[in-house]
């Protein structure tokens, strides 16, 4: 058998992403891992549901914006509250892209990173 366990995503400020993630999304640091020499951390976020985990990656001497290609990958989430969460995430002005023929839409975090907001199924 075998089952998803994480996704990683390599960020600038790690702060600021534990912020937005929290923030836009609920999610929460499940744990973290630091570098014996301090050179990176790694911070596993967690929705409190699922064993799934977003890796945030942060590498202290990294200082340019990571190349993301043409933004075609994503990472979605399943949401209770699409209204709501469409009007927070509008509030906060991180909404990337909309489809509404298709009920989805997409936010960017602090990076540049797509993640696509679903209405849970009904």
């Amino acid at each position: 058998m075998i089952t998803f366990n994480h996704f990683n995503f390599n960020v600038l400020d790690l702060e600021r992403s534990l912020r937005f993630y929290d923030e836009a999304l609920g999610l929460k640091v499940r744990s973290v891992n630091d570098a014996a020499d301090g050179r990176f951390r790694i911070v596993f976020l967690t929705d409190g549901v699922t064993d799934f985990a977003l890796e945030l990656t942060w590498l202290r001497d990294r200082t340019e914006p990571y190349n993301l290609g043409d933004e075609e990958f994503h990472l979605a989430f399943h949401v209770d509250d699409y209204e709501g969460l469409h009007k927070k995430h509008a509030e906060m002005g991180c909404i990337a892209f909309e489809n509404p023929e298709m009920g989805i839409y997409f936010i960017t975090d602090p990076d540049g990173y797509w993640l696509e907001i679903v209405p849970a199924r009904r």
